[in-house]
């Protein structure tokens, strides 16, 4: 779908919500929604949404990582995996 045609007005949503819902959830398509001709909402389908929220979740921890090394606040790997060794021991 072409961007200009995933743009509807909030009535046609209101008027075609089953039908959006379907298309979105078969063909994985992102509508827009419009009010007052201004862009106001996004509707996409619930597999898309998980993916982006664990793609923003891996850059979230990539960015948190970089400033922890920035402040050298991290460990050598070796130590890392012996610390977890340590405290799967100490649990079981």
């Amino acid at each position: 779908m072409k961007l200009h045609e995933s743009v509807k007005p909030i009535s046609y949503l209101k008027a075609h919500a089953s039908e959006l819902i379907r298309d979105i959830s078969d063909n994985k398509n992102t509508i827009i929604i419009t009010q007052n001709g201004e862009a106001k909402a996004i509707i996409l389908d619930l597999e898309s949404y998980e993916k982006m929220k664990d793609s923003l979740a891996l850059l979230k921890m990539l960015a948190m990582s970089t400033k922890s090394k920035a402040r050298g606040d991290y460990k050598p790997i070796k130590k890392a995996f012996s610390d977890i060794r340590y405290r799967i021991k100490e649990h079981h």
